[in-house]
């Protein structure tokens, strides 16, 4: 006749509780690091909205600059859009253009210390026969 082992015989029932609170652990490692990256992430993917919004104003400044001074190159005049006011956009404030020189300021929030807004300027230079364009960045 065959002894069986009833312990042997017993299947496994679930996880123990070492294993669990292994599992619960490393899930909150996972979202203590994740969230902070994530957050940065939004506010990056909200200030691309500056960028392509100022994208527009970069290529009216252009074609003014081609044909007329500087200081001929205002936000509502030679075919460059009249500025922008607060309401617009749902991430942009503010966005002017003087002299060829665009800036655009976001709404608050969207700074590194998560209250103040981002002030970007950008600046046109002339290289070899076009424009250059250099950014400024500014938290206030």
């Amino acid at each position: 006749m065959k002894t069986i082992n009833k312990a042997a015989a017993k299947a496994q029932q679930g996880f123990t509780l070492v294993e669990l609170l292994i599992v619960v652990a490393i899930i909150g490692i996972l979202a203590a690091v994740g969230t902070p990256l994530y957050q940065d992430y939004t506010k990056q993917a909200k200030l691309t909205e500056l960028d392509s919004i100022v994208d527009g104003y970069k290529t009216a400044v252009s074609v003014c600059m081609q044909m007329n001074a500087a200081a001929d190159c205002d936000a509502g005049s030679n075919n460059i859009p009249s500025a922008v006011t607060t309401g617009t956009y749902s991430n942009l404030d503010t966005l002017g253009v003087a002299n060829g020189v665009i800036t655009a300021k976001s709404v608050a929030g969207l700074a590194s210390d998560g209250t103040k807004a981002v002030k970007r300027v950008y600046t046109p230079s002339a290289v070899n026969g076009g424009l250059k364009w250099t950014m400024a960045e500014t938290e206030e």
